[in-house]
């Protein structure tokens, strides 16, 4: 199966919520690579790869988060596959 690149752009109250480690363990489950940040502006910064299906599910997580985060938006745009090993926390 061929790898695709989203990043996905996570607005909402989704930091102070252990919404990277959350998206970290998600992504890790599924086998998605890539990483996660914080943003100043208070939302939440992620590059993801991994096969259709895997990251069709990961989106769908991303659009709840962890148990305390309130996503209100999701922005996502295709990029370039970066090839990533892992799926890291960037701080």
């Amino acid at each position: 199966m061929e790898k695709i690149h989203k990043d996905i752009l996570v607005k909402g109250k989704v930091q102070g919520v252990s919404f990277r480690a959350s998206a970290r363990h998600t992504a890790n489950d599924l086998g998605i690579t890539g990483e996660v940040r914080n943003l100043p502006d208070g939302s939440v910064f992620i590059s993801a790869e991994g096969e259709e299906q895997q990251m069709e599910s990961f989106i769908a997580w991303c659009r709840q988060g962890p148990a305390l985060a309130k996503v209100t938006e999701l922005v996502i745009t295709v990029a370039p596959v970066q090839h990533y090993k892992s799926f890291e926390i960037v701080r």
